[in-house]
């Protein structure tokens, strides 16, 4: 009853995020704004709001029944290969500019990670009993982690592109070029919309669906502000590029 519970809060906080953040762009990196409280330094604070992802879902998942089944070891492995990247690699690979990280992002961030990690988490080992070998042959399975890591390799490229945009010592913006920029202004978030949707698939589960709706709530409205940024800010920019996803927004 739990789990439906938590599942129904996802989808409702997903619901009323996507209608606010388009009223509201959320006050991190360009949008920096000082009116949102005290600050932290944007690497600490992306380890802080991530860090459930890696611990909780690990440490829930490791209570729970059939753990050893490799179709639950592979999603465990696609989980923490996400996480691990976002939580550690990403802060540590990050060109800080002159924006802080607001407390009350990381707040925010934090508590929806503590929320979701444990209901995917559960989903996989306590919930579950149709993680079988006969999963692992299963096309829901087989598409889910392709889809999941082709969004996977998409995102990382893409946030490889942004963060090599500058030169040692150069501030500023300028406008990102090469692989899906060619086509939309953030890769970065689609191919993280692209990634959950196929956890959703490959776990066929509440929780993952949810957690897919959620993610294109808050990344579609983020993306429509920085298309709009980029269009008010360059009078080069591409006017050809969609949104987030080619060729339809």
């Amino acid at each position: 009853m739990i789990y439906q519970y938590g599942v129904a809060a996802v989808v409702i906080l997903a619901t009323i995020m996507f209608v606010t953040l388009f009223f509201i762009t959320a006050p991190y990196g360009r949008y920096w704004r000082a009116s949102w409280g005290p600050n932290l330094n944007p690497r600490i604070g992306w380890v802080l709001m991530e860090l459930p992802c890696v611990v909780l879902f690990a440490w829930v998942y490791f209570l729970g029944a059939d753990v050893g089944r490799l179709a639950t070891l592979t999603l465990f492995g696609l989980w923490e290969l996400h996480y691990l990247q976002r939580t550690f690699v990403y802060p540590a690979l990050m060109r800080l500019g002159k924006s802080p990280m607001s407390v009350s992002v990381v707040a925010m961030g934090f508590f929806f990670n503590v929320i979701n990690a444990p209901l995917n988490s559960v989903a996989l080992t306590h919930l579950s009993s149709d993680y079988s070998y006969e999963w692992l042959i299963d096309p829901r399975f087989l598409v889910g982690v392709f889809i999941f890591l082709i969004g996977f390799a998409i995102n990382i490229h893409s946030d490889h592109i942004l963060r090599n945009l500058r030169k040692p010592k150069e501030t500023g913006y300028k406008v990102p070029y090469g692989g899906l920029f060619r086509w939309v202004t953030s890769p970065n978030y689609f191919g993280e919309i692209v990634e959950w949707c196929g956890w959703a698939l490959a776990s066929w589960s509440l929780a993952g669906a949810a957690f897919a709706v959620f993610t294109f709530a808050n990344l579609t409205p983020r993306a429509r502000a920085h298309h709009q940024w980029y269009l008010a800010n360059f009078s080069d920019y591409p006017k050809n590029r969609r949104v987030v996803i080619p060729w339809l927004f």
